[in-house]
Parts: structure tokens; sequence; C-alpha cells
């Protein structure tokens, strides 16, 4: 099925279900999961193995996959960089994420990022486009502005409306797989911050006060699983880093099912404070999640 007509038809049998494309929330079961715990933390340990712990404390992936749907992850692969300079997300992770979801019965796994540097040699060096093709999942272009489709975000302050990737708004499960590293405008990067690698019209957020923007989109699009990549941590210089100078190796990582807990711990992992990453504390205000770590059930695995 072309472009095109696979949209044409996920987003028919949307409006014959009477949803709508301007939904206050994207239509994800963002805050679900059978083991009771908001938060996963796992460390010492190699990425694939950090996810297969981690995901099985929340209860498997069958828990947020089913058979037959169509999944999308979307990790950071923004930067043509190798790897080691911990600018884009650990590529044997993103392998076992698709992996995860194919064993669990997925018909689909798109992977796709809205890069800054060229999308083909960002794709390609990350290292993310061959592990997943050996995951046995599809890599999709997020490079032309007919990939986007305009939703309301009627929550929002500043942010009313943005232009989403088509495949964010017909998955049946969506999958925010980010890095944790530090970044020059947003103080860091986390999973808030890395839906903006799902929608085109960004300079908008940087242009009318960014963690503003962050947080108003976060009140709309919720993603089922949150995967916080931690093993190699870019520390400074980011957000595309200067050489592997800047990277410390943490061997962690995250899984949530809410962005502001995920990225309050994040936050704390990298050393800062929660309340010091603007938008964090913004998104929590709002109601979008919760940041108060200690008052939250968290389990903690070392390998």
């Amino acid at each position: 099925m072309k472009r095109r007509e696979f949209l044409q038809a996920s987003l028919g049998a949307l409006a014959g279900a009477g949803l709508s494309l301007n939904a206050s929330t994207r239509l994800f079961a963002a805050e679900f999961a059978s083991s009771g715990y908001d938060l996963v933390a796992v460390k010492d340990g190699e990425p694939e193995a950090l996810f297969d712990q981690g995901i099985q404390a929340l209860g498997g992936m069958q828990t947020f996959v089913k058979k037959g749907q169509t999944v999308v992850v979307k990790p950071n692969m923004a930067w043509d960089v190798p790897p080691e300079r911990a600018a884009n997300t650990n590529p044997q992770l993103v392998k076992r994420i698709v992996e995860h979801c194919l064993n669990a019965g997925a018909k689909e796994v798109y992977v796709f990022d809205y890069t800054c540097d060229n999308w083909e040699k960002s794709y390609r060096n990350s290292g993310i486009e061959k592990a997943v093709k050996e995951a046995g999942g599809k890599i999709a272009p997020g490079n032309s502005e007919s990939y986007y489709h305009t939703v309301a975000v009627p929550n929002g302050r500043r942010l009313k409306e943005a232009k989403e990737h088509e495949l964010i708004l017909t998955a049946d499960v969506f999958i925010n797989a980010p890095i944790l590293k530090q970044h020059e405008s947003a103080t860091l990067t986390v999973s808030m911050k890395n839906l903006m690698g799902t929608i085109w019209d960004r300079g908008y957020w940087h242009r009318h006060n960014l963690h503003q923007c962050i947080a108003d989109f976060a009140t709309y699009c919720k993603p089922n699983l949150i995967v916080v990549d931690a093993y190699n941590v870019l520390k400074r210089n980011g957000p595309r880093g200067v050489s592997v100078g800047d990277v410390v190796p943490m061997r962690a990582q995250l899984l949530a099912t809410n962005m502001v807990t995920a990225d309050a711990a994040a936050a704390k992992l990298f050393g800062i404070e929660p309340d010091n990453v603007d938008y964090i504390r913004i998104a929590h205000e709002m109601g979008v999640g919760r940041k108060d770590l200690e008052n939250l059930s968290i389990k903690r695995i070392k390998l």
C-alpha cells in the first residue's frame, strides 16, 4: 500500500470510530503497566540486558503491544555521528525494543525521526537504521512536510497546534526512546524534548518559549511507554557533542509510562534537580505527570 493510501485508510478508520485528529489527547493508553510500578530503573548492564530486565518488570512487552498492532518507536537519531558520541539513542537498545515488539505480535514496527543533520546520513551513521532492519523493523523518513498533519493542542498555554508525523497519528502503540543528554537550549534532552522529532514546525517552539511549548505538547501526545537510554550520557556540548570526551558511561536505563516521571528520574540521574529543568517543572504543574519521585513506586534493578 502506498503511503497516501495507508494514511487515508488509517485516518478514515479513526473518523469512522468517531475520533478526530484534533482530539484533546492522542489516543494512547499512556499510563498503564500491569506491574503497578511508576518507574523501573536498571543499571550495570549492556543496553539489551537492561531493557530485557526493565520491560519484564513492567509486565513484559505484551502489556503494551497486542497481536496485529502497528508500533512506532521514536529514538533520537537526529545527528550524523557514530554511537560512541552518545548524541543518538543506542542502536542496540532500539534493536531490542523492535525485537520485543515483534515477539509480542506486532504487525509492523516503524522507526523514524525528523533529523537535524542530513536524514539519510543520520539514520545510517547513528547505527540505528542497520539495527532496525536486522531486528525486522521498518525505517521511515521524516524529512518532508508532506508527512505531517496539523493537530490541535487544546490544553496548551503557548502552543495551540502543531504538525505531527502521520505515523504517530495512525499507530496503535507509540514508544518514546530518547537518549539522556545535555542540551544547550532545553537543559536536558529526555522524553518530552524527544517529541520535537515527531513534529514539523519546531522552529515555532524555539521562538515562543521552548520549555512551555515542550510541556504544552506533552499535554496532547502521551506515549504508551518511555525508555530512556542512559548507557552512555553526553554530559556537555549537547545536543550534538564534540567528541567522546563529552561522554560519561552510566550503563543505565529508565522505563516508565509517564514522561514527567521518566524525565524527572533522568534529571536526577544526570545530576540535576527536576525543578531546574523548566519543562519538567511546568509539565508537572500542568498535570501531565508527577515529578515527586519520593512518593512514587520505583523498582530498582542492578544487573
